[in-house]
């Protein structure tokens, strides 16, 4: 029986796995999967079992699981194929007769109206029709989710959206991780929906102050209209596509989707979630 983590060749999936080795799981117990098996040779150097696994080979799948297996599908980065790839896995994880499908999904995902939840609550419908056990950890936003703005920050003292007034309780990617790991490793989280997110809600204004502090300049956050965020995004050189979903992601903030303080997380993870400031550290590193 092992550990197995999908996508551990992402940012998220190598964190749970050094989480995992971190709490002291026998690396040997652990299967870390990816597309490119050669990054992951950092946890093979470690002990860390690999395999290469891709979402549309099927036969890479059944090869990478057995019977009482844990497995961690980690949300595939490719909106809008999701729900096909994570099918895959979940179809795969019932062939093989794992012992629990751990997934990490959003916030809120069966109710909520962020742009991002569909393909999530689809997916959980899956993980409900299949009849495997389950866990749910519907993660937040991510500080990290906010490079962009830091790197305009340093470079003008500036940044824009149209979030007005909404707030977010954004947690490091490690705080997620760490989460994971702890519900891999152990008992009393079977059938549970854990809704995931940092301690505190800030707004953009003290991510504006959070950003000055860490770039060593002073940082003005400037809010505009949804209108006239879309505009800057064009004239920024994004394509139609990706700025309406910028923009729309903005607009799901300031109807508050993102600023869910459950503390779930810092339950999970028996401490505090990190810090805005020190989340932001990371990116300036």
């Amino acid at each position: 029986m092992s550990l197995v983590v999908t996508g551990a060749t992402g940012q998220l999936g190598h964190l749970v796995v050094e989480h995992l080795l971190a709490r002291g799981t026998d690396p040997a117990t652990i299967v870390a999967t990816g597309r490119r098996t050669e990054a992951l040779a950092d946890l093979a150097a470690q002990g860390v079992r690999t395999a290469k696994v891709h979402f549309a080979d099927p036969a890479t799948l059944d090869a990478a699981l057995e019977a009482g297996d844990t497995v961690l599908l980690v949300s595939s980065s490719e909106v809008g194929q999701r729900v096909a790839q994570h099918a895959a896995v979940i179809d795969a994880a019932k062939r093989a007769g794992v012992a629990r499908l751990v997934y990490t999904s959003a916030l809120r995902a069966d109710t909520s109206p962020l742009i991002l939840a569909p393909e999530h609550k689809a997916t959980e419908e899956l993980i409900h029709a299949s009849g495997l056990p389950f866990t749910i950890l519907r993660n937040g936003w991510y500080t990290e989710n906010y490079g962009q703005s830091v790197d305009q920050a340093k470079a003008t003292g500036s940044f824009v959206g149209s979030v007005g007034d909404g707030l977010v309780s954004s947690a490091s990617r490690s705080d997620y991780a760490e989460a994971a790991a702890v519900v891999l490793t152990t008992d009393g989280h079977e059938g549970k929906a854990y809704e995931l997110a940092g301690d505190v809600a800030w707004s953009h204004p003290e991510l504006a102050q959070a950003i000055s502090e860490v770039v060593g300049r002073e940082v003005v956050y400037q809010d505009l209209s949804p209108e006239d965020h879309l505009k800057a995004l064009r004239a920024a050189g994004l394509d139609e596509g990706t700025a309406g979903f910028v923009v729309a992601l903005d607009g799901n903030t300031r109807d508050g989707l993102l600023a869910d303080t459950s503390g779930d997380l810092g339950r999970l993870i028996g401490r505090p979630t990190t810090p805005l400031v020190e989340g932001l550290r990371t990116l300036v590193a």
